[in-house]
């Protein structure tokens, strides 16, 4: 997807959708990031200064998915133990769910907690699987469906046709929210995703999350970092039932149509990838 809109061209894109502003602790992480040596205090510090993000970042570092035999109790530990890509995963989860969360979205009951389990899985697929990049593929699962609640927010009557998007065996989904809105959620998260800083090819994925036989039919020779995360985000829907809580489907539509593209890419048999829902089980994610 082409950034280089008009604000003509982009207002008709968003169709009078808001893209929030970047929050401040993430700004000031992010630019702490981008030092040569990140002050792993100063991160600390930030994080220290909001009260939910301290406790919700010492809850998941105590987590299963950590396995750790000692309890840890202090944001420095935390951050220290986590390194400051995780704590960026962990800030900009808090941060997506506290701007767009309102009355609207509440209706998708299991909604973050989706995101944040599709989240955790892309990282542990992506650790098994030997692809190093952890953490983007973490902001992937997290960001992935953020354009849900934006559209939630400016259209009355998004939810019955994001259902009817999930419930279509062809699964269309985008262009039935084309059809009735003339722009859907893939498009509004890629713009939410690029004013917040991720990685272009995440922001790139979640554009085309949705249209993955284009994606792979058209795919850029020896470009094999984009078709492995969109692999990768698509298993991780999959295994964590995203059809279901959010698409309130009883078949992944989407999987059956694309799975066999992705485990194809990443050289994956079933027997392989019933594995990998075990071990992200194991982990004590993924448990939908």
């Amino acid at each position: 997807m082409s950034s280089d809109l008009s604000a003509e061209q982009l207002k008709r894109v968003l169709q009078g959708v808001t893209i929030p502003p970047q929050p401040q602790v993430m700004v000031d992480l992010h630019m702490e990031q981008a030092m040569p040596e990140p002050d792993m205090a100063r991160i600390a510090h930030i994080v220290s200064q909001d009260v939910g993000l301290s406790a919700a970042m010492l809850k998941f570092v105590n987590s299963a998915f950590f396995g750790l035999q000692r309890k840890i109790t202090s944001i420095n530990q935390a951050v220290m133990m986590l390194g400051i890509n995780s704590v960026a995963n962990i800030v900009n989860a808090l941060a997506v769910k506290s701007e767009l969360s309102d009355d609207s979205i509440a209706s998708l009951h299991n909604f973050w907690d989706n995101a944040m389990d599709v989240a955790a899985v892309c990282s542990s697929i992506s650790k098994q699987i030997g692809f190093k990049y952890q953490d983007e593929c973490y902001a992937l699962g997290l960001f992935h469906n953020a354009g849900i609640p934006l559209m939630m927010q400016r259209f009355k009557g998004y939810a019955p046709v994001l259902e009817e998007g999930y419930n279509d065996p062809g699964f269309q989904l985008t262009n039935i929210e084309n059809k009735y809105f003339k722009t859907n959620h893939s498009v509004i998260g890629y713009y939410l995703a690029k004013s917040w800083g991720l990685p272009k090819t995440c922001c790139h994925v979640i554009a085309h999350q949705h249209r993955l036989e284009r994606l792979f039919s058209e795919r850029i020779a020896g470009d094999t970092k984009t078709l492995t995360f969109a692999s990768i985000l698509k298993m991780s829907e999959h295994i964590c039932s995203t059809y279901k809580l959010v698409g309130n489907a009883n078949i992944d539509y989407e999987w059956d149509k694309v799975g066999h593209y992705c485990l194809e890419h990443l050289e994956l048999t079933q027997y392989d990838f019933e594995g990998i829902i075990e071990i992200c089980h194991e982990q004590g994610v993924g448990l939908s």
